[in-house]
């Protein structure tokens, strides 16, 4: 299962170090930045079809978002 506060905190961070707003990352991605919102927030998570595209325009891996070793 995802903990949904943690990825939600892995990607408003790598957000904040990359300078982009939650509307950036949401027109990156093809979601509004009300979905980006809710994620940071721990209240949903990103459809699995596009959490490669959320890693990459973070310059993370998927498995740093989801907290996997």
């Amino acid at each position: 299962m995802i903990d949904t506060n943690n990825l939600g905190k892995k990607i408003a961070s790598a957000r904040h170090t990359l300078g982009l707003t939650q509307k950036d990352l949401a027109d990156r991605v093809g979601v509004t930045a009300q979905a980006v919102s809710k994620w940071e927030r721990g209240s949903s998570c990103p459809d699995i079809a596009i959490l490669d595209e959320i890693a990459d325009s973070l310059g993370v891996s998927v498995s740093e978002l989801l907290g996997v070793q």
